[in-house]
């Protein structure tokens, strides 16, 4: 496994866990040092007792040196990242170029490349032309097999997948690497092999489609609260539907991440590279750009348009729950905006204080929930960690006519109206 990021380290130490011998690679010193001793740098649950598991085994090692590892391997995974370029919507691959070439350096017998990070359509072509340089095509063939991990939930995922996509025309890469799912698809996971092609895009047109639901949704609750009616009752009467479904039509703050932001801008930008207009994607970037925008209107609004000096509670910072992964989080746009306006504010959430926030005025994180609350004049529940659901918010806040506002819609409404609480939920 080539990169010890997200997709890398999980995807490694779940096949290490399936019985198979698995080399970890990254260039980081520290990280690598770090993951001998059983440190993990990700928050990701279960995964510290699998790392820790699997090494003891023999199953799993860590290296920083990626020609011992290819040598050594009959499968090697490109698991490096492809973020954004600056002012552009374009995937930086120099990455996963920059793995291509060394990988390239050290193929001496038949080896398997499979591509696991999320690039554009006919990257893979790419990757076969940096490779055919230094190696001979009967050496190696190269493979597209897209990950479908979920921050949180990345273990049951990997070891529970709806399917399994392999890219390729090459039958013995095919046979292969069926076999190297067996375990998965004997559970259950529907097994597709398709074109290198068509598996890069089946991964940008999955996070497209699930950015859309989201932003869908967001768009129906601003309309929900300006007609009073109940989001949620909406999200259940369409989600009965088969054809529509239930998952990701709950109504929140933008979506953030490392997935969906990035892959939305790549798939336009692909787009516009072979002359095609994906508008619907287009519309959907601009309506989640715009939702954090919207989101602190309606605090303001909350507030009657007195923000200075108010004392403003964020529960949860991170884009979700059970995950540290601070990226393109609302929290970034909500915080600064809010103490540029005279607010102070604390934070909690459990994966502890975030560096993000450090250069902001009057921006305090906080060790426990309790803290955080105390005199708040606003609490925001931002992210929908399990800490936050059965809080006696009453006994919490020393204010007497303190303010929830509910952007996950996560608290029992009855018991928050039996309290007396001022409460605001998203699309309500």
């Amino acid at each position: 496994m080539i990169g010890t990021g997200y997709v890398g380290l999980v995807s490694g130490v779940c096949f290490a866990d399936l019985g198979n011998e698995v080399i970890c690679v990254d260039k980081d010193v520290d990280k690598i040092s770090k993951l001998k001793r059983g440190i993990i740098p990700i928050y990701e649950p279960g995964l510290s007792e699998l790392v820790k598991k699997n090494y003891k085994a023999k199953r799993l090692s860590f290296t920083t040196s990626i020609s011992d590892a290819v040598q050594k391997s009959n499968i090697i995974f490109l698991c490096v990242g492809t973020p954004t370029k600056k002012n552009t919507n374009a995937a930086d691959l120099s990455q996963i170029f920059n793995a291509a070439k060394e990988v390239s350096r050290n193929i001496k017998s038949s080896k398997i490349i499979i591509n696991k990070s999320t690039v554009p359509v006919t990257t893979g072509d790419q990757i076969e032309k940096i490779i055919s340089k230094k190696a001979k095509k009967k050496y190696f063939s190269v493979v597209s097999n897209p990950e479908f991990l979920r921050e949180g939930e990345a273990i049951r995922d990997f070891t529970f997948p709806d399917r399994v996509i392999i890219g390729t025309s090459n039958k013995k890469s095919n046979r292969i690497l069926k076999s190297l799912y067996s375990p998965l698809i004997s559970k259950g996971a529907k097994y597709i092999n398709t074109s290198r092609r068509g598996a890069e895009l089946i991964k940008y047109a999955s996070n497209a489609f699930l950015a859309t639901k989201i932003s869908f949704i967001n768009e129906i609750a601003n309309l929900c609260e300006k007609t009073d009616v109940n989001v949620e009752d909406v999200s259940i009467g369409m989600g009965l539907d088969k054809r529509i479904g239930g998952r990701f039509l709950r109504a929140g703050p933008a979506y953030g991440g490392s997935c969906f932001p990035k892959d939305t801008r790549a798939i336009v930008d692909t787009g516009s590279k072979f002359k095609t207009d994906l508008s619907i994607i287009k519309s959907v970037i601009r309506s989640n750009e715009n939702r954090s925008k919207l989101l602190l209107l309606k605090v303001s609004k909350i507030l009657k348009n007195k923000i200075k000096n108010k004392k403003i509670c964020f529960l949860g910072v991170t884009f979700k729950a059970n995950t540290d992964d601070m990226r393109e989080s609302s929290s970034l746009t909500m915080i600064p905006s809010l103490s540029k306006k005279g607010a102070l504010i604390k934070y909690y959430d459990p994966t502890g204080y975030k560096n993000e926030f450090s250069k902001n005025k009057n921006v305090f994180n906080c060790t426990t929930i309790e803290e955080a609350c105390f005199d708040a004049d606003l609490i925001i529940i931002h992210t929908e960690w399990n800490d936050f659901k059965s809080l006696n918010y009453k006994k919490l806040s020393k204010k007497k006519n303190f303010i929830i506002y509910d952007m996950r819609n996560i608290l029992p409404y009855d018991k928050i109206k039996k309290d007396k609480i001022k409460y605001f939920g998203i699309g309500k």
